[in-house]
């Protein structure tokens, strides 16, 4: 199973590398590739040379690329480690299939958890808050929509206005990898995406730079 080309722009590091071989002797290979998307390399995580990003990388892309930590908002991701823990154990709702699935794959020691937990709750999404002017608009709909299936919804004062064009330019890439909005008329959501209008709402409620 050949890896998406967004996925080889960097030198995979051995665990991510073990993983695609892993995959792609797996039934089940080709459904591990499209439960996230390429999206950031070991190196790119938050702190990379401490323990919990070290952890991060060693057993998340066991099963999928690798995520990042403002994939979720801090109250969120001690419900998804020990979610996903469960089912490298072998566990889950689908019985004997998840076994076969999880067949090799290391789940984490206790501590191990719990230094997961804490780092990807120090580098968690800032979430933005239901009550947020952005979100009363058409574009603040859309915005709400287009990132909300991918992570937690962002507040916009996370990133100055010169910064939200590259970022949201970087995730309308990883959603057309993922095929949800943008791609066959079919799937498209309702309202259609529009990046141009999204940028303009998040630039009017972004962060302003220092000494300005």
């Amino acid at each position: 199973m050949a890896a998406p080309a967004a996925a080889q722009t960097a030198v995979d590091t051995p665990e991510v590398a073990k993983a695609k071989h892993l995959w792609s002797k797996s039934p089940h290979g080709r459904m591990l590739e499209r439960i996230l998307p390429p999206a950031i390399e070991p190196q790119g995580l938050p702190d990379p040379s401490s323990e919990g990003a070290q952890l991060t990388a060693r057993y998340c892309v066991q099963c999928h690329y690798l995520p990042n930590p403002r994939m979720h908002s801090g109250v969120k991701w001690k419900p998804v480690v020990e979610r996903m823990v469960w089912r490298m154990q072998g566990k889950g709702n689908i019985g004997e299939l998840m076994k076969e699935m999880m067949a090799g794959i290391r789940a984490p020691t206790d501590d191990e958890i719990e230094t997961l937990i804490d780092y990807l709750e120090k580098h968690a999404q800032k979430e933005i808050a239901p009550e947020h002017p952005a979100l009363k608009s058409t574009a603040g709909k859309m915005f709400s929509i287009a990132c909300s299936q991918c992570h937690a919804l962002p507040d916009p004062d996370q990133h100055t206005a010169r910064e939200w064009p590259v970022v949201v330019e970087r995730m309308k890439g990883h959603i057309l990898w993922a095929n949800i909005v943008v791609g066959s008329p079919e799937l498209r959501t309702i309202p259609e995406l529009d990046t141009g209008r999204i940028v303009t709402l998040l630039q009017r409620y972004a962060r302003r730079e220092t000494g300005k």
